[in-house]
């Protein structure tokens, strides 16, 4: 039912964590998992090795969007017909995976972008929704195109699209280089409500404030 599906994990230390979304997604049938460890310096490509997944190691950390654009590259090149993406720290539940899938495929679009501000029940820290607002008036500015969650790392999109969409900021920026490539390539897309939860650990990691400038200079000077 899943062969055709690939799911793409950018890690970089999430020992803690990595192993939760692995087996959870396994459970739910999914047998192409793509791995990236990003220069961890934990045990998160040891644990991921464990489980019969695909592991691809970058010797140093080059970025979640380099490892993203790994990911990518191997399950296009290795007969993927969709790729979903998810973060690593569990934060996201893969449960959502099929929902993505089932709307990218039903609704014939190339891209599905999971929001966290779709689904009211999420409990959502107050500075993460400040942070939201702002890259997706950034992202609205720079690409002309109005989403809800401009920083989801929980995608589906068709190998077709991952073709045609080469991701070229190794950095966080890379989310909104996602989105300006929709608007590139005239690609058609949807956003779908997707549940999260949030912890101490999870808080601590990602963007901020300060990611958030330099994100912002580098891609006023690509753009």
């Amino acid at each position: 039912m899943f062969d055709h599906v690939y799911i793409v994990i950018p890690a970089k230390n999430e020992a803690p964590r990595i192993g939760k979304v692995i087996e959870k997604s396994l459970a739910l049938g999914y047998r192409n998992i793509v791995v990236i460890n990003d220069g961890s310096h934990d045990d998160t490509a040891k644990i991921a090795g464990e489980h019969p997944v695909v592991v691809l190691n970058h010797l140093v950390n080059l970025g979640p969007g380099a490892a993203t654009q790994t990911g990518i590259e191997y399950a296009v090149e290795d007969g993927a017909k969709v790729i979903v993406t998810i973060d690593a720290d569990h934060q996201q539940f893969p449960e959502d995976i099929a929902k993505l899938v089932t709307e990218l495929e039903s609704q014939k679009v190339d891209v599905v972008i999971g929001s966290r501000f779709l689904n009211k029940e999420n409990e959502i820290p107050f500075i993460r929704i400040v942070y939201n607002m702002i890259a997706n008036v950034i992202t609205f500015i720079l690409t002309g195109l109005p989403v809800t969650d401009s920083q989801s790392g929980m995608k589906a999109f068709t190998a077709d699209f991952a073709k045609k969409c080469r991701l070229h900021f190794n950095g966080f920026e890379f989310c909104v280089e996602f989105i300006r490539n929709i608007r590139l390539f005239k690609a058609t897309y949807k956003e779908i409500p997707i549940r999260v939860i949030y912890t101490k650990e999870t808080l601590s990691k990602g963007q901020n404030f300060a990611t958030g400038f330099k994100m912002l200079a580098k891609l006023f000077k690509f753009i």
